[in-house]
């Protein structure tokens, strides 16, 4: 299939899936004419990409997992133990993150108080 059907199969515009293909999560093989040409298993390998990108991971860990997920009953399996270890640090990245938003959420909560506490009386002290 073109890559025209994959985007209408997945429901992913063509673009980013020659995104996916420049970021070798991809890897379509060529026409002569250099036409790019997807198989059917495309259209799970681009559901994976898409659901490992909705988990948080970023392409470029998504490319050291994908040969070690797969799909199987409406579910992403690993299949290479050595994908835990890369699993845990995005995880631990992400709570990291997780904490640094929390806090400054909870700079920004502490500034509206302060803020709605003070335009009561029409003045705010910077």
């Amino acid at each position: 299939m073109q890559i025209g059907e994959l985007a209408a199969r997945t429901e992913v515009p063509d673009r980013l899936l020659r995104y996916y293909e420049q970021r070798g999560l991809l890897s379509p093989r060529r026409t002569s004419g250099g036409h790019r040409v997807f198989e059917d298993a495309d259209v799970i390998r681009v559901g994976i990409i898409r659901a490992l990108l909705a988990a948080g991971l970023n392409t470029a860990t998504i490319a050291i997992v994908l040969p070690c997920t797969e799909y199987r009953a409406g579910q992403l399996h690993a299949t290479c133990p050595e994908m835990a270890g890369h699993l845990a640090r995005e995880r631990s990245r992400m709570s990291e993150a997780i904490n640094r938003l929390e806090r400054s959420r909870q700079a920004l909560d502490s500034l509206l108080s302060i803020s709605e506490d003070r335009s009561v009386s029409g003045t705010l002290d910077l």
